[in-house]
């Protein structure tokens, strides 16, 4: 059964959540603060391995909570591996989190009290499932690359292909191809990473991720930002048209959950 969710408060934002998905209030959801004093270093986390092959780029569509950008993950074409990961993930789509003109912070997770200007969420799952659809309601399912994004003078060039397309998918529901492209060219030169158990950060919000975020943002410039806050939640021709802003959930307890770090 679906239900109507989004970012408004007081009408269908993160507060409300828990209403349609009681999940909201378990000890495993996401996103959280990181107090890089408050984690703990762990020697046994291997480095991250990002293989991605750029063909395996299908489409980019507007779901009206932000935009995706799918992949073909029938086969082991684009996968991340190692980290704190005993098996290999499937990259299925990568998205982001942002915040609007009026209100330039939008990640989900905040790093030492500090929220970014927006957050990619890279999404994989894992192949020792037959299905992405399993893999959700499996603990550890899914692995979520999350990498921070703040704005500065230069704009970012691996961000450059999708800012060229949003104008095509402007409202929900539009799509449009979107090939050859690889997302290793949005991750930054360090791949130090923090990692915890967590959760989807929208609804259904299953328990089922390992998170994996990175400690080093990437910069992109206000113009790129500003191409985010001109989608439009809404569909083409609905009479109370809504900028696609502010899609981030808020921080949520730690209950008890260990963050682990790969560096010293």
């Amino acid at each position: 059964m679906s239900h109507s969710w989004g970012y408004e408060t007081g009408v269908n934002g993160p507060e409300t959540w828990h209403k349609n998905f009681p999940i909201a209030l378990g000890s495993r959801q996401s996103p959280v603060q990181i107090q890089s004093k408050e984690t703990e270093y762990d020697s046994s986390l291997k480095p991250l391995e990002f293989h991605y092959d750029p063909s395996s780029a299908k489409r980019i569509i507007n779901n009206g909570h932000s935009f995706n950008v799918e992949f073909d993950d029938s086969s082991d074409k684009s996968v991340l591996c190692g980290g704190p990961l005993a098996d290999k993930y499937r990259l299925a789509q990568f998205h982001f989190h942002w915040g609007s003109n009026d209100q330039p912070k939008g990640s989900e997770h905040t790093m030492n009290g500090k929220q970014f200007a927006a957050e990619l969420h890279l999404v994989h799952w894992n192949t020792k499932y037959e299905s992405i659809k399993i893999a959700l309601t499996k603990g550890d399912g899914l692995a979520v690359v999350g990498v921070f994004l703040e704005v500065g003078s230069n704009p970012l060039p691996g961000l450059e292909k999708i800012i060229d397309v949003l104008g095509k998918i402007q409202t929900k529901g539009k799509e449009t191809t979107f090939n050859d492209f690889n997302p290793r060219d949005l991750l930054p030169n360090s791949l130090e990473f923090y990692t915890y158990p967590g959760s989807l950060t929208t609804p259904p919000l299953l328990e089922c991720v390992t998170w994996i975020v990175l400690n080093m943002p990437i910069t992109v410039s206000h113009e790129q930002m500003s191409k985010f806050y001109s989608l439009y939640f809404t569909s083409e021709g609905e009479t109370s048209a809504k900028h696609m802003v502010n899609n981030w959930c808020p921080v949520q307890n730690l209950s008890g959950k260990k963050i682990r770090r790969s560096f010293r």
